[in-house]
């Protein structure tokens, strides 16, 4: 089979050999790219990798006496190394940048471990992230309204109602201000908010991306947001990475949420869950052990989850099992 791979939005498929040395149109982004024979584009990747290595042993053996903490290094003159400090995390495309993103490439290389990273997951310059962090911020409050749409998305309608004459007005506040804003950001087709009545109406969008969103990839993003702002404040060097496959010598592959890696050692993995999540406890905990990550260090954040549940699991099985609210305070921790 031959290869072809969206250089603008990085989607990759497999395609016949009779369409090798032609380009095609993304079926995502639209964007023409050319299809590849599929050794020789592997060749290439593997050529640029191993050229990357170089260059970035290279780069840490120049730079060995420079303070970790200080990220803003000089790799060439005239020329400043890739730097997290002052990246905006709402709007940036600079975590796409494969130096981001490399030392989690590396770390899972020594252990045999092959990483596919896809840097549109990374890309911030939407409004998947601003929702995301208005949502886990809130989620008692607007947790409804997610549970809602998703439930309506499944059965393929488009539209849903929000009866809140029994709610506190700062309660209806919150409500109406977060669907106001799924429509300023379109992620709703319609709003309307009958005042009198405190009726919210909504018309949902139909796109694929908007019910990933809300059948639980928001939590991706916000655990993925307020991760990186917490190591962004601390000015600790970190790479960081969402949605990428893992594949084992025996091609075995997974998914991993979020992962993050700390001064370019100490992993974080972190699994999200917005619905049960019970039957895939014993599959993370085997998944950590093949991974040799400590139970501390891989995480299994459940929306919604309670305290006393995370504390009770955590004891019972070999993974940390935390909620929206405890997950960063557990990471400070460790931190410390």
């Amino acid at each position: 089979m031959a290869i072809f791979r969206c250089s603008k939005c990085g989607h990759l498929r497999e395609v016949s050999n009779d369409y090798i040395g032609k380009s095609a149109k993304c079926p995502q982004c639209q964007h023409v790219a050319p299809i590849y024979a599929t050794l020789a584009f592997i060749e290439k990747i593997l050529e640029r990798y191993f050229a990357q290595q170089q260059e970035l042993l290279k780069f840490r053996q120049e730079t060995n006496a420079v303070d970790q903490l200080d990220i803003q290094v000089i790799d060439k003159p005239g020329e400043e190394a890739f730097s997290l400090e002052n990246i905006d995390i709402h709007n940036t495309t600079e975590l796409t940048n494969d130096q981001q993103y490399l030392p989690i490439i590396e770390w899972f290389a020594a252990k045999n471990v092959k990483v596919q990273v896809n840097p549109k997951e990374l890309d911030t310059t939407g409004f998947f992230d601003e929702m995301a962090f208005e949502l886990g911020n809130n989620y008692e409050t607007l947790k409804e309204v997610s549970d809602k749409i998703k439930r309506i998305q499944k059965k393929g309608y488009t539209n849903v109602n929000f009866q809140l004459a029994q709610k506190s007005q700062k309660h209806i506040q919150e409500i109406v201000n977060f669907c106001n804003q799924l429509y300023k950001y379109s992620f709703v087709a319609k709003y309307f908010y009958q005042k009198q009545e405190k009726i919210v109406k909504l018309t949902l969008q139909t796109a694929p991306t908007i019910v990933h969103f809300f059948n639980g990839i928001w939590l991706e993003w916000f655990v993925f947001i307020k991760m990186f702002s917490l190591l962004q404040e601390k000015r600790i060097p970190f790479s960081g990475a969402r949605s990428l496959v893992v594949t084992f010598p025996n091609e075995d592959y997974h998914e991993l949420d979020a992962v993050f890696l700390i001064n370019n050692s100490v992993p974080i993995c972190i699994e999200c869950k917005t619905g049960e999540f019970r039957q895939d406890i014993d599959k993370y905990s085997r998944l950590r052990k093949r991974l040799n990550i400590a139970p501390t260090h891989f995480l299994l954040c459940v929306a919604g989850l309670s305290d006393e549940q995370a504390q009770g699991l955590t004891s019972m099985y070999e993974v940390t099992l935390v909620n929206e609210k405890s997950f960063i305070s557990h990471v400070e921790r460790l931190l410390a």
